[in-house]
């Protein structure tokens, strides 16, 4: 490990983390600091050349980033919950999710550019935006109140003062959800920049839109909870009645039956229950108890 004089010791910074202390160093951790995910093997080749360079990238960064090392063949389960395929694997998580990342190796100078772009989403070089983050702060308050026309005004006045935001375009198309206007919400999705795709208020939107989409043929919530209720085994109503309350934006009891189906079977449907917990966690704030406690909970079950 890497020491610099008059900065926290790179032990503090670089950790080896196993299956039991994942969700602490990296999901709860990553609430308050983002933290970069090494992936990495003993046997893997590239995974030498990139691990010591990226400690040597992050450890400049002084504090304002933290990096945990995952030995894939030691942590199998958590390789396999984040969709590792190959090594060397890099996920940067803020705020309990994954923001960023890559595969293979690169250079120097973009582990520099990677670290720094890991540090400036979790606000750490943020500049003044002119009110924007507020108009955005207040626009999420009008649709969660209810106002989806009053939410899609100012999501389309930020969209067309920043294009570069993808929180307002994100926030359109969260607001054409809400007003049922699934088409409308597709095309705002697919009409924004580039750049943007793949950013986290665009994958929130996405997966809410694919939420909609799939309670659109999942029943009444009323026949299904009675469904469930008359057979606590009928793993495909309490499946429907999952999907059904999550679009109806009853994520909490949507995500209770889908952890109670995913421990009665877990390999149900090709494991449907754990990719619908995922798709619930993408539409929803990284911060929201639901997510962490979901998440804690789906940890529990995979890790017992």
């Amino acid at each position: 490990m890497i020491e610099l004089g008059g900065q926290a010791p790179a032990t503090d910074l670089i950790k080896d983390v196993s299956e039991a202390d994942f969700m602490a160093e990296v999901v709860e951790l990553s609430q308050t600091v983002p933290v970069i995910v090494d992936f990495w093997a003993p046997w893997c080749a590239p995974c030498k050349t990139l691990g010591p360079a990226l400690e040597a990238a992050m450890t400049k960064a002084g504090g304002a980033v933290r990096m945990a090392k995952v030995n894939v063949d030691e942590n199998q389960g958590i390789a396999g919950q984040l969709r590792v395929q190959s090594i060397p694997t890099v996920y940067a998580f803020w705020q309990g999710q994954p923001i960023d990342g890559f595969q293979g190796n690169v250079s120097g100078s973009e582990l520099d550019a990677f670290v720094a772009r890991v540090i400036e989403a979790a606000g750490g070089g943020a500049a003044d935006d002119g009110g924007l983050a507020e108009a955005i702060t207040a626009a999420d308050e009008m649709l969660e109140a209810g106002d989806t026309a009053g939410a899609l005004q100012v999501f389309a006045a930020i969209a067309a003062e920043d294009e570069t935001s993808a929180a307002a375009f994100g926030g359109m198309a969260r607001a054409h959800i809400a007003a049922g206007d699934l088409e409308q919400a597709e095309a705002v999705l697919n009409g924004a920049p580039a750049d943007l795709h793949g950013k986290p208020e665009m994958e929130a939107a996405h997966a809410q839109l694919a939420l909609a989409r799939q309670a659109e043929d999942a029943g009444p919530v009323a026949e299904l909870e009675a469904a469930v209720e008359a057979d606590a085994d009928n793993h495909q109503a309490r499946y429907d009645l999952a999907l059904a309350l999550a679009a109806t934006g009853r994520s909490g009891e949507a995500v209770d039956h889908l952890l109670e189906l995913f421990r009665r079977d877990a390999d149900w449907n090709e494991g449907a229950a754990k990719t619908q917990l995922f798709t619930v966690f993408d539409s929803l704030k990284p911060n929201d108890p639901v997510v962490l406690n979901g998440r804690r909970k789906l940890s529990s079950l995979i890790f017992a």
